[in-house]
Parts: structure tokens; sequence; C-alpha cells
């Protein structure tokens, strides 16, 4: 039989030989066994089962999530010579019926579905009558929870094959699985005795760099003009910054195409194509693009964010280099995207287990990130699979570097986390052992521990990353959740007690004295002299390399100026301003202008036409009988009085202001704006603001800062609520936040005036039922009309009495 599956791979696929595995899968299949096969992507899952499908006498049911692979793969069949079909919502009636005739005809070998057909009675009536030979199901990871892409459409899929008269061979398929993953496939599938292959998860022709670039922008710029002729895919987190991307690339005279859920789906078909027939290089894309894309020469893939889990990043990777040449993957890594990914984990998942799951994953791709070691070991070794040595071709492989022992910094850490006693966030530990001056953490005695300040020479980012990069090796345990609180572990123990050291690799920069500048000498000059008047060494003060760095970057703000590594909080307010008019006074004497930062778009408010503005939105608001903050948010009204738009394609640029709400009040906004520009008589010059950090009237403080801010100096929360134009529950959670990150507040209002005695009874009973994190599950287990400010402020008095005992 092994022989007929040869000659018809041959014949319909031209391949003289099967590929790793794939022989001993169809041999199996064919022999009546199910099947879990676990295959990297681009290692021919689909011959695995469409082989058995032309060998048995009845039809292959394909089970797949994904549209666009459907149509490719019965396209790619059907060009073969061999009778396929596909079902899913992208057919009409009467192709529908058509199919499904043809089906009761006996006409097709092989039929893909979407699982959701599955709930169709018609379509289970017309599969009853044939003869169903085997159920092959694809992307089989998505009817696990534990999997990075569960789907509740795959629940029907069991229960759909208990139904059939006669229960055919059943075959499952995916490309990552970790072994959770494998034994939810097996039981919620029913798979009967199933042999289980495992091809490996390596693909060795990758190279897999993670970075921080300073300048996300610059850095994919660079990289797509160094690989101009070669095809690639930009992922991004959000539609926003796919389309910021793909502007940047058109404007730059790029071939780019770009690919979301925002636009239409023709729109997404007629970009996809452009990009498959090699008519556009780059595909700028969300991670809705990709799955079932059989383009085999795309050289490399750029992560814009970190993905949300480990699963979804070796999926999206393995799209590159599926022809077996070397191919590159970048992922670039911030501090806000673990930001950017926990607010989609929060909006997008409201099962709560599912939120768990995340989270915890979410947690492992951090710790991959932050591993100081190989990271294709990792992965693999992550899905279970052995991998000892260094691949040689990853970013950390390839960094240079040494070998240093920090077991004396691993134990000031794990010191400090122990003295503090109670579980607190990584900023909390992070204040404590840079010797922060914050009025809560001198209440709370943390001043008084030995452990305070003894890392102060370490800027925030730094000490941020070394305690993340514990947690990635395991010396540190981390709790999931909406708030992560950090823990001690058996290893943690066996480091404090000397029987366990601390190896990292740090790289090696080979610095050269010519490097040095005029204003390099000019800042060393007044560290000595702040040196000998505090009779301290002149590193203690800034060493060299900040020093370096300052005279390259030239910082002439102070948030400009805490951005270079090795200046903190502590030694800003000692030294920051001083060398601050140094390099104030450098650039004018020798007339230097700093160009405009290309990250950043500075946007001035015009309050006059502000003011109209709000006017018109008062207007709106109430003839449409809602709040202001429904129709447009003061934050996007401020950047328009500041930018003068006079176009919908210039209002798009506008933060804030979706393509809905410009269908509703951008003829009226624009006509505001228009006539104000005339009689002013203002020369408007635009310019697009694309991905640029936007700030207004040069305050780059986020919503949630200011509103801090504003309680910190006691503001009536009313108050803050209608400037900030927030919700008082909103406010009371930044409040909580600070609470769990150990980051206290004076709280000078009355918070039982926003609840009863009777509804705080009932708000802790169900906390301490189902926890504290997980806001929306509390209130629809309390009484239908429970404010959100009421379990809010619940749950801050009860950190509050927490902190006081």
């Amino acid at each position: 039989m092994i022989e007929k599956c040869r000659m018809l791979l041959k014949k319909y696929y031209g391949y003289k030989s099967f590929r790793k595995n794939q022989e001993e899968i169809i041999t199996s299949i064919i022999d009546k066994n199910d099947v879990l096969a676990i295959m990297p992507t681009g290692a021919g899952k689909s011959i695995c089962y469409q082989i058995p499908a032309l060998v048995f006498e009845g039809v292959t049911i394909v089970i797949s999530p994904l549209i666009s692979l459907m149509k490719d793969q019965v396209d790619t069949i059907i060009a073969m010579g061999i009778e396929a079909a596909y079902i899913n919502s992208t057919l009409s009636s009467s192709e529908m019926q058509e199919i499904i005739a043809g089906m009761c005809d006996n006409k097709y070998k092989i039929i893909y579905v979407a699982p959701e057909r599955l709930d169709s009675y018609e379509f289970l009536m017309s599969l009853s009558k044939m003869n169903i030979s085997q159920v092959a199901i694809d992307e089989a990871h998505c009817v696990s929870q534990w999997g990075h892409d569960f789907r509740v459409s795959y629940n029907n899929i069991a229960k759909f094959i208990d139904s059939l008269y006669v229960r055919p061979v059943v075959t499952a398929f995916t490309a990552t699985a970790t072994s959770e993953v494998r034994i939810d496939i097996v039981n919620l599938l029913k798979l009967n005795n199933p042999k289980i292959f495992v091809s490996g998860f390596d693909r060795e022709n990758l190279t897999i760099n993670i970075l921080k670039p300073t300048s996300k922008r610059k850095y994919v710029l660079d990289y797509v003009s160094k690989n101009e002729d070669s095809s690639g895919i930009i992922y991004a987190a959000t539609r926003k910054d796919v389309e910021n991307l793909y502007e940047m690339l058109i404007d730059e005279g790029f071939s780019a195409g770009r690919y979301h859920a925002g636009m239409t789906a023709e729109e997404r078909n007629k970009s996809q194509e452009n990009f498959i027939y090699d008519k556009i290089n780059i595909m700028v894309a969300t991670n809705a693009f990709g799955m079932g894309i059989d383009k085999s020469n795309i050289r490399y893939v750029i992560h814009y964010n970190m993905p949300k889990d480990i699963e979804s990043y070796y999926q999206e990777i393995g799209r590159a280099g599926r022809d077996g040449e070397e191919s590159e993957c970048v992922l670039f890594f911030g501090q806000t995207d673990v930001r950017k990914q926990k607010y989609l984990i929060e909006v997008g998942t409201e099962n709560e287990t599912r939120r768990m799951v995340a989270y915890k994953k979410l947690q492992q791709m951090i710790d991959l990130v932050n591993s100081n070691s190989c990271y294709r070991k990792f992965i693999l070794n992550y899905f279970g699979e052995t991998y000892n040595d260094n691949c040689g071709k990853c970013s950390n492989c390839n960094m240079e570097g040494i070998i240093v022992d920090r077991t004396i910094d691993a134990q000031k850490v794990l010191s400090c986390i122990y003295r503090m006693k109670r579980k607190y966030g990584i900023n909390a530990i992070v204040d404590v052992l840079r010797g922060s001056k914050g009025k809560r953490i001198i209440e709370q005695e943390f001043d008084k521990l030995s452990t305070y300040g003894i890392m102060s020479e370490y800027s925030k980012e730094d000490l941020r990353d070394f305690i993340n990069m514990l947690i990635s090796h395991g010396y540190i345990t981390l709790e999931e959740g909406t708030f992560p609180l950090v823990r001690l572990n058996n290893l943690s123990v066996k480091v404090l007690k000397g029987q366990q050291t601390v190896m990292f690799k740090e790289l090696s920069v080979s610095r050269k004295i010519e490097n040095s500048n005029d204003l390099f000498e000019i800042l060393k000059a007044i560290r000595k002299d702040i040196a000998q008047q505090l009779n301290v060494p002149p590193y203690i003060i800034f060493g060299d390399s900040t020093l370096k760095d300052m005279s390259i970057h030239c910082p002439n703000t102070k948030e400009k100026i805490m951005m270079i590594s090795g200046v903190g909080e502590v030694k800003y307010d000692k030294y920051g301003k001083v060398f601050l008019k140094a390099i104030s006074d450098y650039l004018l004497n020798n007339n230097i202008e700093l160009k405009d930062d290309p990250d950043v778009f500075n946007v001035n408010t015009d309050e006059k036409l502000l003011k109209q503005l709000m006017d018109v939105r008062n207007e709106i608001a109430e003839k449409e009988e809602t709040f202001v903050q429904a129709i447009l948010p003061k934050h996007t009204l401020k950047e328009i009085s500041g930018r003068y738009p006079v176009s919908f394609e210039q209002l798009e640029d506008i933060g804030g202001i979706g393509s809905v709400k410009i269908a509703k009040y951008g003829e009226k906004i624009l006509e505001v704006v228009k006539k104000y520009i005339e009689d002013e008589k203002i020369d408007v010059k635009w310019k697009n603001k694309r991905n640029k950090k936007l700030i207004i009237d040069g305050d780059s403080r986020s919503t949630k800062e200011v509103v801090l801010d504003m309680v910190k100096e006691k503001h009536p929360l009313e108050h803050i609520a209608e400037e900030e134009e927030v919700s008082i529950s909103t406010i009371l959670g930044y409040i909580t936040e600070c609470y769990v990150e150990g980051h206290y507040i004076d709280i000078y209002f009355n918070l039982k005036k926003y609840f009863t005695d009777k509804q705080k009874d009932q708000i802790l009973s169900v906390c301490n039922e189902i926890g504290f994190n997980n806001l929306n599950e509390i209130k629809r287990k309390l009484p239908k009309f429970t404010k959100y400010e009421t379990i809010r402020a619940v749950i801050l008095e009860k950190y509050i009495e927490e902190v006081a005992v």
C-alpha cells in the first residue's frame, strides 16, 4: 500500500519521496489508526491526510478554522485533478446548495468545512448519507483551553464524530502543542488509542533575534532597505500600529500591503493575493494574517510588538523560510508591549480560566525575551523537546559577551523580597532596592530594612530587567494575574544560602577612546568636581558609559536624561540639573540645534479653537442625550485644536476618533476648524503623526499618571473625574493598582460614601470566593444595579486595611 502512496505523491504532488515522519503517519492512518501529529509549519501536514483520502474509498472531511487556507488548499487539489470542495461563510446560498448536492452524489474525495458548520442540522443530515472514511482536524490545538487559540466551535467536533453511523479514522494535526495541550487534544476529540507523532519543533534555517532597539521605526526602515528585494511579514499588535507602519513604508517608497480585521474582506483578500503573488514584498499585519498562507519564499518575519505567547510567536515565525532557505526572525521587546498584551487580555478574555491561562502564557513569553541563554533551546524545551546545545543562530548565542557571576546581586534582590514579608510587585521591590523616598515606602518603614537602597546604582529599567531575568531563570516565582506578585521559591533559598550561583551572560562592549568628544570631557570635569565635594569616587556619581551616552544623545530635558542608562530618579534629584545645564550650555555655545525626536509628535493646544470644539461637542451630546465623553474625549479635541485637520483623511490621523465617529461628527468638526483657520488667518502645515508618541502641551504623562498626580495633590475626586474625563471607578482602580504594587497614596476622601455596609458584605463575600482581580466577574455575581465604583471602593478599602495591619 505504501508503494501506492508514493505513486500518488509523485503523480499529484510531484515529490519523489516523503519528508520526515510523513510516511510513518500516512501508513498509520491507512492502517485505520487514529493519529495525532505535531509537525512544524512547512513540514507538509496536509499531505499526511490528503494521501490517505485518495487511498480510502469514502470521503475525507477536513475541519479547519482557516477560511483562506480552505480556498488555497481546494484550489490546489482541484488543479491536481482531484474533486474537492469547501464549505464556509464566504459561500452564497446557491453555491452552498450546489456543493451539498454534490456531497449527496459522492462527488468529492475531500471536503473542507469550518467547525461552525457542525451546528447546521441541514449540513449534518447531508453528511449522514455519505461514506466518511476520515475526519481530519487541522489546527487541533484550538480544542484546548490551554492552547493559544482556543475556539468554542471545536467543542462540537467529538459530538459530531459520535453522531456518525460508522466511526471513521480520526486524525488531528497542529504545529504547536505543549504536552498539556496534546493531552487535551486526545481527550477532548476522543481519539481512540491514537498514534502520536512529534516531528520536532526545530526550524534549523531560522535565525532568531530578540532586540530592544531605541527606535523600532528606524530599525524597520533600515532592515527593509537592506532587504528590499526579499519578501517579509511585519507583525504588529493593533490595527493602528499596522496602519501607521504601512503608511510609513509607503511614504518611503517601499512595496507594502496591510492586513487586519478592520479592513473589508475584499481589501484583505486583495492584499493577501498581492503578497502571495509577489506583487508586493512586505506585508504589515496583525496576527489575523498568515495562518494557512503557503508562500514559501518569505525571508524574514519582524514582530514589531511582543506576541501574547510562545505558541503564537513560534507559529508566526514559522511562516519564514518554508522553502528551507536561511531566513531571519526579529522580535522587538519593550515594557510597553507587556502592558499592551495585558490590556488585550483584559478586554478580550471574559472567561476567568482563559484569562489566567493567558496571563500564564504571557509570563512565559516574557521569560523567553528575558532569557540569558539560547533562545532556540528555551523554545524547544518549552514544547517538551530536549535541546542541550546552543544553536549559534540566535542573538543570545551570537552576542559577544562574558559569563558574569551575578550571585551577590541576586542575593540582594532575594533578601529584599524576604524582608518585605508580604508579596509585592516588581516595581515595589525596585523602589526599596533603589532607596526610593516615597511617602508610603517610609511609612511602611521599608527604609529601615537592611536592603533599602543597596542597589541605588541601578536605573529603574536595568534593575527591573535584572529581576525579570531572575524570574525567567526560575530564581524567583511570579504569580500570574492582573497584578503579578513576586515570591521566593526553593531555588531562591539555595541562592540565599550560597548553595547555588547565578551566572548570566553580559554584553562585552568595546568602547574606543576616540569616541569621546568635547562634551564628554566637560561632563567628566563636572563629575570630578561633585565627587571631590562629596569625597566619593567619580564613578559613584555616574559611570563613564552614562556620561558617554549623555555626550552622544545630548539630553536637554528631564524626560530625555532619565532615558539614559544609569540615570535614575535618585541620581537625577541629586545631580541631574547640573548635568542638564552643562549640556544645554554646550548646545547653545556651539550653536547646535537638536533634531526633533523622530518617535515623538508634539502638539500645542489652541485654547480658543478648543473652546469652540468643546461647545460643538456639548451640542451634539445634548442632542444625542449622552455624555460628552461618549462623543469625543477632550484629549482628541486638544489634538484637533493643535493640528487643524481640514479633510476626512487628516482626521483619520487623529487619536481617539475612528471611522464611525468621523462619519457621524467629522463634517461638523471640519466645518468649525476650517472657519477658525479662515477667521484667524492661520497658515497650516499639516504633518502626519503615524505611530509617533503624541505629546500635548509638553506633557508626556499618561492619563493614569495625571490622575494619580492630582490625587496626590488632594484634588476632589469629582473634580479629577470632570477634568480628565474619567469615571470615579477608574480613579479608584488606579489607586488600587498603586496599593497592589506597594506604592501607597494618602486617602483624603471618604470611601464609605460609595457603598453601604450591606453592599460591602456582598462584595467581600464574592471576592473571597473568586478573588479580587476580575472586576467583570465580580459584578456579574452581585445584584444587577451594583456600580463599578462601589466595587472598586470596597476593594480599595480592603487593601488599605491590609496595609494598616
